[in-house]
């Protein structure tokens, strides 16, 4: 297993932000995973980086990333997947497999590790609509548990996982046959709108900043609040689509952090609708930062 001192966490998040972190865990195995979360309760688990805000100021404790679990297996319509396998490349396989289901991850930079916690979905798929079963590692018993798809309380972006006590070692599918045709189609299309509604990640980005609210579209009530117009010296909202932030090149979390307080502003002003963020902040939090970060999640 590959261990890291003083590791630069920048370099592994999409949105290329973050300070120096004391230690950096790359487990191979499920066995050499769950080790490590007995080991070290107190690290923070990540995958793809790519929800991620992690702190310029770094953090002064264990990180485990979870990209050197790749383990994937296909039988007839069952898919076995290790939680740092990516769902890009598990949407291909699938594909070629004759399986749907996966179309939409095609586009996604994102693990199966995170999204399953957060329920990752788009073009009307979710990621839990083939789940079957997990298999958890659950921090309070350090025990390895397996939990069925109804024990999981998904909904929209949102499992049993983000209450922290539980860890994906793996996950388990039953997708549906599909023809090729069908399957490239959904594929093709899903690509198409993300090349002309998201930013590519050669502009640093972390997907999504704001949940929808219930009933509305999160990035429709920021266009009219007119947030395509911020643009810090670092970081702007981008001009395609107002529920996207971009790094310019050095900006820190802080910069961020910033834009999304004014983004939350304007909306609250105009709509008094409290946008939730999507995207996790992470690391040892500055005064600022701390106080820029209670009034996005209070």
């Amino acid at each position: 297993m590959i261990i890291k001192e003083n590791f630069e966490i920048k370099n592994l998040t999409t949105y290329k932000i973050g300070g120096i972190v004391k230690k950096v865990f790359f487990p191979e195995t499920q066995s050499e995973f769950s080790e490590l979360l007995r080991e070290q309760p107190d690290a923070i688990v990540l995958g793809s980086c790519s929800n991620i805000l992690f702190s310029s100021n770094g953090f002064d404790g264990e990180v485990i990333l979870t990209t050197e679990l790749k383990q994937f297996e296909i039988r007839g319509t069952h898919v076995f997947a290790s939680a740092g396998v990516k769902g890009p490349l598990l949407s291909q396989k699938t594909a070629e497999a004759g399986l749907s289901g996966f179309e939409f991850m095609i586009g996604f930079p994102g693990s199966i590790g995170g999204d399953v916690c957060m329920n990752a979905g788009a073009h009307g798929q979710s990621i839990s609509d083939y789940l079957t079963q997990c298999c958890l590692f659950d921090k309070e018993s350090k025990e390895i548990v397996y939990k069925k798809k109804d024990e999981l309380d998904f909904s929209y972006r949102h499992s049993l996982l983000k209450s922290g006590r539980y860890i994906l070692l793996h996950a388990e599918f039953d997708l549906k046959k599909g023809t090729p045709e069908e399957i490239k189609s959904l594929i093709d299309r899903n690509m198409e709108f993300r090349k002309n509604i998201q930013p590519s990640l050669a502009h640093p980005n972390a997907g999504s900043v704001f949940k929808n609210p219930e009933h509305d579209s999160a990035g429709r009530l920021l266009d009219k609040a007119g947030v395509k117009s911020f643009d810090l010296p670092r970081a702007k909202v981008w001009e395609n689509h107002a529920n996207f932030i971009v790094n310019k090149g050095d900006a820190t979390s802080e910069d961020i952090l910033t834009l999304m307080v004014m983004m939350y502003n304007a909306v609250k002003k105009q709509y008094t609708i409290e946008l939730k963020p999507e995207i996790i902040f992470l690391g040892d939090k500055t005064e600022k930062e701390e106080e820029l970060w209670n009034i996005l999640s209070h």
